[in-house]
């Protein structure tokens, strides 16, 4: 899935979002920088906490744009935050939450997803398909999508309107819930169904398994959604949610960018990020 940006003389005026659909703006005046947000860490194994900030502040030192940061290791109970709740347009890192939205709402009447369902979930989540992630997310509709957000507690993500599902507004804090969700137990997603959200992620094309993923140990498992998407404001978004299990840790990292130049900008400065974090978790 790619988006290209029409390009015109002083103005962009069109991008294509996630959901295929052609979205017009004027590009806007970037606002002057306010005081830099900082990595926050906390951890119960000593010095692991100043490690990480340490180095996800140095992987980030010299990167342009905006980014947001999450990690939680279930096994030394770490967190590192940047930017928990600045908004993001979602891109595709939303077919998680589309997933998980209809498998809670099966849920509810106890039945299992039809063989066109699973279809669907298929192409959405290992390919990142469009137009399948347009079917479910119509066939949810606003009310249900709403609904599990508000059962899995994500107060911050907005749900893009008028079937621009590409534009809901997702932070890091709701993705690293979701992520929770997805990797321990809880009253939100049945076994079964975190499971399967799971077995999807862990089944993307090679050619998406950038990002989070970068880097990590050989003898750690690993499950990714990515999402990227130009438009005229903000350049690149370009966003990865993973979860990893091995080597003694069981952890989940979000990192979403925008006002990045290119795709690639972004995926490296993902990568970047991702490499410190295995890398300290995996000598801690």
């Amino acid at each position: 899935m790619t988006h290209r940006t029409a390009r015109r003389p002083r103005r962009v005026l069109a991008t294509i979002l996630g959901a295929g659909i052609l979205v017009t703006g004027v590009a806007a005046a970037t606002p002057a920088a306010a005081a830099t947000p900082t990595v926050s860490c906390t951890s119960a194994k000593a010095g692991l906490a100043a490690k990480l900030k340490k180095d996800i502040t140095a992987a980030l030192a010299n990167r342009k744009g905006t980014v947001a940061v999450g990690l939680y290791d279930r096994t030394t109970d770490t967190t590192c935050t940047l930017r928990p709740s600045t908004a993001y347009d979602s891109a595709s890192v939303v077919k998680v939450t589309v997933l998980a939205a209809l498998l809670w709402d099966a849920q509810k009447t106890n039945r299992a997803l039809t063989s066109r369902e699973k279809s669907l979930a298929t192409a959405m989540i290992t390919k990142s398909d469009n137009a399948s992630t347009s079917t479910l997310w119509k066939q949810l509709g606003t009310t249900k999508i709403k609904g599990f957000l508000t059962a899995a507690r994500m107060t911050q993500t907005k749900p893009g309107a008028n079937g621009y599902w590409g534009l809901t507004q997702i932070t890091v804090t709701d993705e690293q819930k979701l992520l929770r969700l997805l990797t321990a137990r809880n009253t939100v997603l049945t076994d079964g169904s975190r499971s399967y959200v799971r077995k999807l992620m862990s089944q993307v094309v090679a050619s998406q398994r950038w990002g989070t993923p970068y880097g990590r140990p050989a003898t750690v498992s690993w499950h990714v959604k990515n999402g990227w998407l130009s438009r005229a404001t903000h350049g690149w978004r370009v966003h990865s949610v993973g979860t990893f299990k091995g080597g003694g840790h069981d952890y989940h990292i979000t990192v979403l960018t925008h006002g990045n130049s290119t795709m690639n900008y972004g995926v490296t400065t993902i990568q970047g990020v991702a490499k410190v974090i295995h890398r300290d978790l995996a000598a801690s």
